[in-house]
C-alpha cells in the first residue's frame, strides 16, 4: 500500500471520527442519520450532475451498496435502542475488516500475507476490545451491532468492486451517496410521520455539518478502494476508533482507562503491521 493510500485512509478515519462525535451528541440519532444523509445527498447531487457519468459496468454495485448502507443506518439505530454508544459502535466496525478481508480474497483474488493478516487481526481485535470496557454489552444490542458490521463489509466490498468498474471513482462515489440520502427521508415518514427539520436549530447544523464530514471521509475511502487492497484500506480505516478515543477524551470528557489505551494501541499496532506489509 502507497503511502499516499495510507495519507488518504487515515485522513478519511479522522474524519469519520469527527463525524461520529457529532452523532454521539445528537438527542435522535436516527434523526440525525436521516438528516445527514440527506445533507450528503444534497451536496453530492450537483457533483454526479457535472463529472462524467460512471461506466455502466458500475451501475448495479451502486444500487446495491445503496440498499446496504440504508440497511446499515437502520440496522445501527436499531442497535443504539439497547446498547451504549461505546460498546455498539465498536462492536460494529471492528466485525467489517476481517469480512472485508475475506471477501476481497474471494470476489476480487486479493492475496494476503500472514502479516497483513495479522495487522487485520490486531485492528479486529483492538476494536472490539473497546466494546467490552463496560462490561459484556447487551446480547441483543451485540447481534444488531454485527448485523451492522456485516452491512459495513458487504457496502464496502460492493463499492470497492464497483468503483474500480466505474471508471471514475469521484463519480460513482456522487452517485451513491444521492441514490443512499434520497430514500432516508420516505423511511423516516414511513416509520415515524412527519419530519420536521428546522434549518436555524443547533441539532440541525450539527447534523449536516456530520452529514458533509461523513461525505468527504467515504468519498476517499472509495477512492482509496481503487489505490490499494480492499482489506486493508478497511482496516486501516478502522483507525477511527483511535481518533475518536483521542477527541472523546479531549472534547466529550470521557475517560482514558487502561483497558481502552491497551486497545487503542493494539490498533495503532495493527494500523503499522498493515502499512509494514504493503
Amino acid at each position: 500500500m502507497s503511502p499516499v493510500v495510507i495519507a488518504l485512509v487515515l485522513g478519511s478515519a479522522l474524519l469519520h471520527a469527527a463525524w461520529n462525535a457529532i452523532l454521539r451528541g445528537g438527542a435522535d440519532r436516527f434523526w440525525s442519520i436521516v438528516v445527514m444523509s440527506m445533507a450528503s445527498a444534497a451536496a453530492a447531487l450537483p457533483l454526479a450532475l457535472l463529472l462524467p457519468a460512471p461506466l455502466r459496468a458500475c451501475w448495479p454495485y451502486i444500487a446495491v451498496s445503496a440498499c446496504l448502507q440504508i440497511g446499515y443506518c437502520l440496522f445501527l439505530a436499531r442497535a443504539y435502542r439497547d446498547g451504549d454508544l461505546a460498546q455498539v459502535y465498536p462492536i460494529a466496525r471492528g466485525t467489517s475488516p476481517l469480512l472485508v478481508t475475506l471477501g476481497a480474497a474471494v470476489a476480487a483474488g486479493e492475496r494476503l500475507t500472514p502479516l497483513v493478516l495479522l495487522g487485520v487481526a490486531f485492528v479486529s481485535a483492538g476494536i472490539i476490545a473497546l466494546s467490552l470496557e463496560r462490561g459484556p454489552p447487551r446480547s441483543k444490542s451485540s447481534l444488531w451491532a454485527i448485523a451492522t458490521g456485516v452491512f459495513i463489509a458487504g457496502y464496502t466490498l460492493t463499492d470497492g468492486l464497483g468503483a474500480r468498474l466505474s471508471g471514475h471513482a469521484p463519480s460513482y462515489a456522487a452517485w451513491l451517496f444521492v441514490l443512499q440520502g434520497a430514500p432516508m427521508p420516505l423511511i423516516w415518514l414511513a416509520a415515524r410521520g412527519r419530519l420536521t427539520i428546522r434549518l436555524g436549530d443547533g441539532e440541525t447544523l450539527k447534523a449536516i455539518v456530520g452529514g458533509l464530514l461523513s461525505t468527504l471521509a467515504y468519498g476517499v475511502i472509495i477512492w482509496a478502494l481503487t489505490l490499494g487492497p480492499m482489506g486493508r484500506v478497511s482496516a486501516l480505516r478502522e483507525t477511527s476508533i483511535l481518533f475518536a478515543t483521542v477527541l472523546g477524551v479531549a472534547f466529550l470528557g470521557e475517560r482514558l482507562t487502561v483497558r481502552r489505551a491497551a486497545s487503542a494501541v493494539m490498533v495503532a499496532a495493527g494500523a503499522i503491521i498493515l502499512s509494514a506489509g504493503a
